[in-house]
């Protein structure tokens, strides 16, 4: 992975409080994307009674129909965007440590920053996997 690969947690976050699965779609978390984005369509389909649903594309019509939609699906889309948000932060923090860990600048035990010049972890004394770049120099 390059450096690249990381991606901005907060951009993430926003993202999926904008609608629950496009934090994972900028994630390229395909199938986490799929799932929120269903559960926000299933949830509204199984919870918004027909005859809330605005009837224009007006703003006064949203705020009409937002005003009439049922409290337990407030409820149930609010705890779907929070949850989508913080699944999409978690996500992307995963990528980046696995990210930092694949380009050698911490160590994949305890996750602190090591020296690259060393073969294990002055933190925990795990030893580090040799990769080619460190084999090579150590040839040359």
């Amino acid at each position: 992975m390059a450096l690249t690969d990381r991606k901005r947690p907060w951009l993430a976050v926003l993202l999926a409080f904008l609608y629950p699965g496009l934090g994972h779609v900028y994630l390229r978390e395909w199938i986490r994307a799929i799932v929120w984005f269903g559960l926000v369509v299933t949830s509204s389909a199984l919870l918004i009674p027909e005859d809330t649903l605005p009837q224009s594309l007006s703003p006064d019509a949203f705020l009409a129909a937002a005003e009439a939609m049922p409290l337990q699906a407030t409820l149930v889309l609010f705890s779907v965007t929070v949850f989508s948000m913080i699944d999409a932060y978690w996500m992307a923090k995963q990528r980046n440590h696995t990210v930092t860990v694949a380009e050698g600048t911490t160590c994949p035990n305890c996750g602190k920053e090591i020296d690259s010049d060393i073969d294990f972890c002055h933190w925990c004394t795990e030893p580090l996997a040799q990769d080619a770049d460190r084999a090579s120099d150590d040839g040359a």
